[in-house]
């Protein structure tokens, strides 16, 4: 596996308020919501949700409920902000207010502009933005539902909507988060590891390339702890990525099924 610097690929330490009293896992290596260490929350992927976009998908991490939408390659506007060379990607990341369990305040603040960010750049460089100069690609994500994960779900649930949207990129880009909960590297994490646990890193991967993406962590694990985090992460991406080529498959198999009743209806009426 390869690692990138530059654009694109993120790395961000903070310090996590996290509490290794709580206990979230029981003896037998079972957490709070009955999964092992290793095991992912449910996930559901679908593809062209919403007709009026160029492309969207919808997903469904565990108890998270993320909707994606693309727009473009569109002209850019304001005009001063296109650039001659290639498109420019603009991503919104959005929690609307009755997403989590406090009603939050509506419209942007200082984590969702970061998080934005963050995509904007990642998606900078899987796009072949150079195929269409002095556009914008726009891409919307709204939370519907957050428990923990959100970006990972947001980034993963965005790269099946441009690739909805048939905007040429190197490859898919899944996401997913890995923690330190009560001393154990554990992935995944859902709310209360979150907010008790001792370390969250969120990972993205180009299942290609083997490059990572994205990476940030907040907190602290040891160094045989990040590098067990990191096959931990790397490894559930790629099931990850096998999730959302198949909402896609599923996606243009029912349009082409759709389009080959179509060319058939003459000749039966033709034959009655």
């Amino acid at each position: 596996m390869q690692a990138r610097t530059g654009r694109g690929f993120g790395i961000k330490v903070m310090t996590m308020g996290g509490n290794s009293n709580v206990k979230l896992i029981s003896d037998d290596g079972i957490r709070v919501d009955g999964r092992k260490v290793d095991e992912l929350r449910p996930i559901r992927i679908e593809a062209g949700v919403l007709k009026r976009a160029d492309g969207s998908a919808y997903v469904e991490f565990g108890k998270n409920k993320v909707l994606a939408a693309v727009y473009g390659p569109r002209e850019c506007h304001p005009r001063h902000m296109q650039n001659p060379a290639k498109a420019i990607i603009q991503c919104k990341y959005n929690m609307i207010a009755f997403s989590v369990n406090d009603r939050k305040r509506p419209g942007p603040d200082r984590r969702s502009v970061e998080i934005s960010k963050i995509i904007s750049e990642a998606f900078e460089y899987v796009v072949f933005t150079e195929n269409f100069p002095r556009t914008s690609i726009d891409v919307y994500i709204e939370v519907l539902q957050a428990n923990a994960g959100t970006r990972c779900a947001g980034l993963t649930a965005a790269s099946v909507a441009l690739a909805d949207a048939g905007i040429p990129m190197k490859d898919l880009v899944p996401a997913v988060a890995v923690g330190k909960v009560n001393d154990q590297v554990v992935l995944d994490l859902q709310k209360e590891e979150d907010n008790f646990g001792q370390a969250d890193l969120p990972i993205a991967i180009i299942p290609r390339t083997g490059e990572v993406l994205l990476l940030q962590m907040d907190g602290h694990m040891t160094r045989a702890e990040f590098d067990q985090a990191i096959e931990m992460g790397v490894g559930a991406c790629k099931r990850i990525y096998d999730l959302q080529k198949d909402a896609l498959a599923r996606r243009y198999s029912v349009e082409k099924s759709e389009e080959d009743q179509l060319e058939e209806a003459p000749a039966e009426t033709q034959e009655g």
